[in-house]
């Protein structure tokens, strides 16, 4: 009997595709040219499984960038079931930097796979915006973030972590910006309520 289209993966099958998740993002961030087949193997996964959840490099690389932005985005809710608002959206901030660093990385990896050749367009950041909106709303809500601050708004003021060189001593520099940032995120809230 054959499966359903929707029927849920088994566990191992799930556990594979994360790991060649894992692994496609540290490779293609070290090099966009890396065999398919090196990646395989350093999954531990056999190629039939890596081309079963791949088919080509444009998916894989499609696929990667879609689920580092997932990752990032949820970790928003679940900083903010342990963490006071403000602390959660600096550490989110911090997550959003090294998917912002790791962007960098893949970024020839990206132009290959949706180069010139008409396939398919990036994915969309709508995720890591609803994200920022609940973070920031969470923040003024509870007084420790100043009001009106829009998701553009703190786009726009973390811009610069798309601007960091990735190859240099980047964690410094990273971590100043951010703190700046969420200095002038605080400035003017009314305080804890």
């Amino acid at each position: 009997m054959p499966e359903e289209k929707d029927a849920p993966q088994r566990s191992d099958a799930v556990q594979n595709r994360e790991r060649i998740l894992e692994v496609a993002l540290a490779e293609l961030t070290r090099s966009a040219d890396v065999p398919l087949s090196a990646i395989a193997k350093k999954a531990g996964v056999g190629q039939g499984t890596f081309y079963r959840n791949f088919p080509n490099r444009e998916t894989l690389v499609l696929e990667v960038y879609r689920y580092e932005m997932q990752q990032v985005a949820d970790a928003a809710t679940q900083l903010l079931r342990t963490r006071p608002p403000d602390q959660a959206l600096r550490e989110w901030m911090d997550r959003l930097a090294q998917y912002a660093i790791a962007k960098a990385g893949l970024a020839d990896a990206m132009r290959q796979a949706v180069g010139t050749s008409g396939g398919p367009a990036k994915p969309g950041y709508a995720t890591i915006i609803e994200a920022a909106e609940l973070l920031l709303r969470a923040g003024e809500e509870a007084g420790v973030i100043r009001p009106g601050v829009t998701a553009d708004d703190f786009f726009l003021a973390t811009a610069g972590l798309w601007q960091i060189d990735s190859q240099g001593d980047w964690k410094p520099r990273l971590t100043r910006l951010l703190d700046l940032v969420m200095d002038g995120l605080r400035a003017g809230a009314p305080g804890p309520r």
